[in-house]
């Protein structure tokens, strides 16, 4: 019996250390980061990073305590006009050669309605980093009927200024909006 209660409780320790240590990694084909700036007051450009990969962690199914990691290369950058990509990658904006990456580490997820949160994390882009406070919404888990996998969506809405990170200093607000509206959309894997 004695032996039986041992096994039990290492059988539960180790999927206790299981869950605590669910990662889930974003699937790229289902995945996108994108962003949104008016240009001259009276039109919206919207443009993505193409090559970004975000890592989950979390204890909870509800992901109530979940950890997110993301990377992106600013380099990818695509806005569908191959001059005004090239100068977005140039010193006037994000600067690839000195900054290739842009990176977020969440540090904190506070609930704000059924499913939703108030994401808040460090943003490191154009060598600066800032705290930053997205709204979240899961939006829920299924099994993949390709791969059989629990898959879990999220989306991820909110702004942030550029002028806090020094991107574009030299054009003004009138000529390129200074509030940059982000939306990433993800499926996410769990590994």
């Amino acid at each position: 019996m004695k032996k039986l209660f041992f096994i039990a409780a290492a059988f539960a320790t180790l999927s206790a250390f299981t869950i605590l240590s669910a990662t889930w990694k974003n699937d790229p084909a289902h995945s996108q980061l994108t962003f949104t700036v008016t240009h001259l007051g009276v039109s919206d450009v919207t443009g993505t990073f193409n090559d970004f990969s975000v890592t989950v962690e979390s204890a909870k199914p509800d992901f109530s305590d979940a950890v997110f990691i993301l990377s992106a290369k600013t380099a990818s950058i695509n806005t569908r006009v191959e001059m005004r990509d090239n100068h977005l990658k140039s010193p006037d904006f994000f600067d690839v050669e000195k900054y290739p990456t842009l990176d977020f580490k969440s540090t904190g997820l506070q609930r704000a309605g059924k499913n939703k949160f108030k994401l808040s994390g460090n943003l490191t882009l154009h060598g600066v980093t800032r705290p930053v406070t997205l709204d979240l919404e899961y939006r829920g888990t299924t099994e993949n009927p390709m791969s059989k996998k629990a898959t879990a969506g999220f989306q991820l809405t909110g702004t942030i200024k550029r002028s806090d990170f020094a991107i574009g200093t030299k054009f003004p607000d009138q000529m390129v909006s200074d509030v940059v509206r982000i939306k990433a959309d993800g499926e996410f894997t769990q590994q």
